[in-house]
């Protein structure tokens, strides 16, 4: 934790300089903010963690990306962070050569009223935490959507693509959907996998999304945590 604490030190500093010197793009405000905000670089709690943003790019649900254009850092709190260097040392532990995929983590409160004005409206609506009721874990730094990737860099089979909205992500009904065929029973597997590093480093999984975990209670974050209102 004193490493972290140093990284946060080191790196609002150097936000706070970006900003005053008037020459930071988008990018590097929401850089400059997160670390601001305490948040720190996720995957700099273990090298091995890989790091691929579905909503800096237009292939996501949305079909629209969400962050602007270079911002290619997965922040978390820190606590969140330390727990997800667990997380990728189970998994080296168990299957050496797999590594953890970042999709997305820390999302401030502006990105994701972005995300619900997108889909609002839509079948898609109810998959995005209305801002007005708060956010969700992600606006505290405290959820991150993950996936496993080999020592090539691709992904695991899931079953179905992060973000997928659909019956098809749930992680209740797995063993129907093997037994339907609508996902294999590897697949399933990888699943199982992903979920059981995560617990172990602490986190809770999503029942509706296969790649989406929480590490604390959106209760607990409210009442211990600062959301990223910015």
């Amino acid at each position: 934790m004193i490493a972290l604490r140093l990284m946060i030190t080191v790196a609002a500093v150097a936000a706070t300089e970006l900003l005053r010197a008037g020459t930071a793009t988008p990018a590097d405000s929401l850089c400059a903010r997160m670390e601001t905000a305490g948040m720190v670089d996720a995957a700099a709690s273990d090298p091995a963690i890989k790091v691929s943003l579905m909503y800096g790019r237009d292939d996501n649900f949305t079909g629209a990306a969400m962050y602007p254009e270079g911002f290619a850092t997965a922040y978390l709190h820190p606590e969140a962070a330390a727990a997800l260097a667990r997380a990728q040392e189970a998994l080296t532990a168990s299957h050496p050569g797999l590594r953890l995929l970042i999709a997305d983590a820390a999302r401030p409160m502006s990105v994701q009223r972005k995300m619900y004005r997108t889909v609002r409206g839509t079948p898609m609506a109810p998959y995005v935490s209305n801002p007005v009721n708060g956010g969700g874990l992600h606006n505290y730094g405290l959820a991150v959507d993950i996936t496993i990737v080999d020592a090539l860099g691709r992904e695991l089979p899931m079953g179905t693509p992060i973000d997928h909205l659909g019956p098809e992500a749930n992680i209740d009904r797995e063993d129907e959907l093997v037994a339907r065929g609508t996902i294999t029973a590897a697949e399933r597997d990888n699943r199982l996998l992903l979920r059981r590093v995560m617990k172990e480093a602490g986190f809770m999984p999503l029942r509706s999304e296969w790649w989406h975990f929480n590490l604390r209670s959106r209760a607990e974050a409210r009442r211990r945590y600062r959301l990223l209102d910015f």
